[in-house]
């Protein structure tokens, strides 16, 4: 049985999962045109040479992104399950690929996961794009999920919470 948060714990919001990433224009441009994602701040460090980029997905109906950029970040830090990318400058120079996505070994990390009304439309539209598959709805055991690769090799699980749940 799932246990209720204590009453110290219960304002805590997961907000975010963080991926390091080799070139941020190939990966914004996935993230967003691709996944539909929006990119929600932006935070610059050319001191310690690397850059921050948070995206979600905001949505007709949701309070509006910000135009201040404290008020922005604020806003994006409060936000449930925001993906994080990483970019350390200069690695999008550095060959191919930069960082472990966790599913060889040793493993770790293992992905992201994504729902969507259609795995099967979405997944056709996927492939008009050209993105990678790792596993196609129609294969291995479990029938109805798919996985992609985003451009630096990180699976995205893509699922329907229905047809997951009718598994269980």
């Amino acid at each position: 049985m799932p246990q209720m948060p204590s009453p110290e714990t219960s304002d805590f919001v997961f907000n975010q999962t963080m991926l390091r990433i080799r070139d941020p224009q190939v990966s914004l441009d996935f993230y967003t045109r691709v996944l539909g994602m929006t990119l929600i701040q932006q935070l610059d460090f050319p001191e310690a040479a690397f850059s921050l980029y948070f995206l979600g997905y905001v949505r007709e109906g949701d309070e509006p992104l910000p135009i201040d950029r404290v008020e922005r970040t604020t806003y994006a830090f409060r936000q449930k399950a925001v993906l994080e990318l990483t970019h350390n400058h200069g690695t999008e120079s550095t060959p191919a690929p930069v960082y472990h996505n966790g599913n060889s070994e040793p493993r770790g990390f293992g992905h992201i996961g994504i729902a969507v009304p259609d795995v099967a439309a979405a997944c056709r539209r996927f492939a008009d794009l050209g993105v990678p598959f790792v596993k196609r709805p129609e294969e291995g055991r479990m029938k109805g999920l798919a996985f992609i690769a985003d451009p630096d090799g990180y699976w995205i699980e893509i699922l329907n919470p229905q047809s997951l749940a009718s598994m269980v």
